[in-house]
């Protein structure tokens, strides 16, 4: 029910007319894999080895089906703007050019475009998506509404997932270990004394507290 389509996505992004997936085959173009270098804007830090392995070997049998997303940083090096994933996975396959549709974007514009693309992903931790709402807001001044016009999101959702943002370390150590206590998070947050949201924080990662327990609790 939380996950709604992200509006336009990464196309609304783009200068006009161009899309993520274009049809027009003449915008893509094939680059060699070791004359790209990764997105200095990346928000994602973490990419399990299972997954990079699973998507090299659908690579090696059916290529890379959908282009990255690349500018130029001058004497033939691009850099990835989208598409890490798909690259990292390419290499591992042993491609040697990759392709690629070129944009010229500029920081701020190639900053959004990863941090959406990551938000678009079904496995995204709800701390990284909150880490990513507070950066669109802080780094490019994005009002509430105005981010949840452009993700598609309620205005409520995106109030709560910034709530994650800056929680007590108590509170974020459960969500990163159980993504099952998000409910219960919200209502560790309204807890004012420290000591007692830990010990409680504590009960529930032990699964000894359900969320109806703990608000009478509270």
């Amino acid at each position: 029910m939380e996950k709604k389509a992200l509006g336009r996505g990464l196309d609304a992004l783009l200068p006009a007319g161009q899309a993520m997936a274009p049809n027009n085959a003449a915008e893509v173009q094939q680059i060699r894999i070791d004359a790209i270098v990764p997105n200095r804007y990346q928000p994602r830090q973490i990419f399990h080895p299972a997954e990079l392995a699973e998507l090299a070997a659908s690579i090696k049998e059916s290529g890379l089906l959908q282009p990255i997303l690349v500018r130029r940083k001058g004497d033939g090096i691009y850099e990835l703007i989208s598409g890490e994933r798909r690259w990292r996975a390419s290499k591992q396959a042993g491609l040697e050019s990759i392709p690629a549709l070129i944009e010229d974007i500029d920081d701020d514009t190639a900053l959004e475009i990863s941090i959406i693309e990551n938000l678009q992903r079904e496995d995204i931790s709800p701390l990284d998506e909150a880490a990513m709402y507070d950066r669109m807001i802080k780094d490019h001044g994005y009002s509430i509404r105005k981010l949840a016009d452009k993700l598609g999101k309620d205005k409520g959702y995106l109030e709560n997932r910034l709530r994650l943002a800056d929680a007590p370390p108590e509170v974020r150590e459960l969500v990163s270990l159980r993504k099952d206590t998000l409910s219960h998070a919200y209502e560790l947050m309204k807890v004012s004394d420290p000591r007692k949201r830990k010990k409680l924080a504590a009960q529930v990662a032990r699964n000894e507290l359900s969320l109806v327990k703990l608000r009478e609790r509270i």
